[in-house]
């Protein structure tokens, strides 16, 4: 599939909002008309807003005609973002004489399909400004003026025929409020952009869109999340990973530990995903920090998502063993970036993770940990499915992924939120184990895709100058099990301590 944002054509028409531009591939076909549907708060009208705003911008008059929202409401709205919505008209289509039983007629008589008296407004308004946009908000008053679907339907058309020779590009906004197995305003429209509103039982709300059906051109289907927020709308489109592709190159890093390296035949090779697993406190993040800082030195941007502590603890525990983030962070070459599972989508965190790798140039990204990134999924398929697109990315452009995934229990049999081992081009496996009456920390490379890595077990410790890998230990046994013990002659790193001690006395 063709990349979408690389196809905008000069005849398309803005719609406001970046993200459904990118989904349309550029944007809507001119004098056309179009359906926003959606429940009640889903930012209907915030859309319409930013689409009119946009043609504000670029020098095409806009009208908005209200029958639900007095004009105080709209600037009300519209104040809130921060915008002036002075600069497009405002109709308000209903009047008090609305609520006279006398005028309880249909916009467009059935008989003979002429406006009515209230229409002859927007009439004598388009003749008068010429909109090249305009908003009809909501749907729904007409639905109840037209009092059965045959009428309601020829006013529509009749609408659209009357906006359609005036070269007006319309919006028609929909709170859904009629049968839900009524589409036909979709076999009407030349467009239909449908907006949803998810609650979970904890957390913020989650909102996504989805182009319903757009005639005559390619876009992306299925739903991408949105925010509504202060300043309007965002909408992160779905990532599809086929889409983007990078010439990088392949040479081995190193990850600035030798022990490592040599455990993972070299170093790591950009393009790559190298997932960190083990229980709790072995080591994971310390080496996941371990391996930024090697890039950090090089002069390579990376990127740190923190979702299971806060930024104080990271960067305290991590001076506490030689590793300061605090002068990469203000050189501006590392960002961390605080997430929280219950109020970020996973669209806008790969909206994020792109933004980073293409206009920050980040070559490392690290999260950590995919047990909180679960969290902010609405199921595990899901999590799968997104992980997988993201990791292609990734990999496409060059960069470096470091994953944590921790897993249940300290000794004995350990336990995975999920299995993702299968998309990840290496996998490093943390283990404690007992000798001698210590509970000491040994580390392998199970998995690399990309060169031939050991398969030997080597002891790991956090040391004051970081990270630890000692040299290869050949008389483990139990550590796939979950309870290793060592059972060899090599002195270990703890005893290695001992013996300098004693040589320098």
């Amino acid at each position: 599939m063709p990349n979408l944002s690389a196809a905008v054509s000069t005849a398309r028409l803005s719609s406001g909002i970046e993200g459904i531009d990118d989904i349309l591939g550029g944007g809507l076909t001119p004098h056309r008309m179009y359906l926003v549907e959606g429940a009640p708060g889903t930012g209907k009208t915030t859309l319409a807003l930013q689409f009119l705003l946009r043609g504000i911008e670029q020098g095409q008059a806009g009208l908005y005609i209200t029958l639900s929202e007095t004009r105080a409401e709209l600037i009300s709205v519209a104040g809130s973002h921060g915008w002036d919505i002075s600069r497009f008209t405002i109709l308000e289509l209903l009047s008090d004489e609305g609520l006279d039983p006398r005028y309880e007629q249909t916009v467009l008589h059935p008989a003979e399909v002429e406006l009515g008296e209230t229409v002859r407004n927007v009439i004598d308004q388009v003749d008068k400004l010429k909109p090249v946009r305009i908003v009809l908000d909501s749907l729904s008053e007409l639905r109840l003026l037209s009092q059965n679907p045959l009428r309601y339907r020829r006013q529509i058309l009749a609408l659209k025929r009357y906006f359609a020779t005036r070269e007006c590009t319309v919006l028609l906004l929909d709170d859904n409020s009629s049968d839900p197995g009524d589409v036909q305003l979709h076999s009407i429209a030349h467009g239909v952009i449908s907006l949803d509103n998810l609650v979970h039982d904890y957390g913020g709300n989650r909102r996504r869109m989805r182009i319903a059906k757009m005639r005559g051109m390619k876009f992306r289907e299925g739903y991408h999340d949105f925010t509504l927020d202060t300043g309007g709308i965002n909408v992160y489109p779905r990532l599809v990973a086929a889409e983007h592709h990078t010439p990088f190159d392949t040479n081995v890093l190193s990850t600035g530990t030798s022990g490592l390296d040599a455990l993972l035949g070299g170093g790591l090779i950009p393009g790559t995903n190298a997932l960190m697993i083990g229980p709790s406190g072995v080591g994971k993040t310390t080496t996941v920090v371990s391996c930024l800082i090697a890039a950090l030195e090089r002069g390579e941007r990376c990127v740190y998502y923190v979702f299971d502590e806060t930024l104080t603890t990271l960067m305290i525990r991590c001076a506490t063993l030689g590793m300061y983030l605090a002068p990469h962070v203000e050189s501006g070459l590392l960002t961390l970036r605080q997430i929280d599972p219950a109020e970020i989508s996973p669209g806008e965190f790969a909206s994020d993770v792109r933004n980073s790798v293409e206009n920050k140039g980040a070559k490392y990204i690290a999260i950590d940990s995919l047990n909180a990134y679960l969290q902010a999924m609405p199921g595990e398929r899901y999590l799968l499915l997104q992980m997988h697109e993201l990791l292609g990315y990734l990999n496409q452009q060059g960069v470096i992924t470091m994953l944590v995934l921790g897993q249940h229990g300290i000794i004995g049999e350990v336990q995975n939120d999920l299995d993702i081992s299968y998309l990840s081009d290496v996998v490093v496996l943390f283990r404690y184990f007992e000798h001698h009456g210590e509970v000491l920390t040994a580390v392998t490379a199970v998995k690399s895709r990309a060169n031939a890595h050991e398969r030997s077990i080597r002891q790991f410790r956090l040391g004051r100058n970081g990270v630890e890998v000692g040299e290869a230990l050949r008389d483990f046994e139990g550590v796939l099990s979950g309870l290793p013990s060592y059972r060899g002659g090599t002195a270990l790193l703890g005893e290695q301590d001992r013996l300098i001690d004693t040589s320098q006395r």
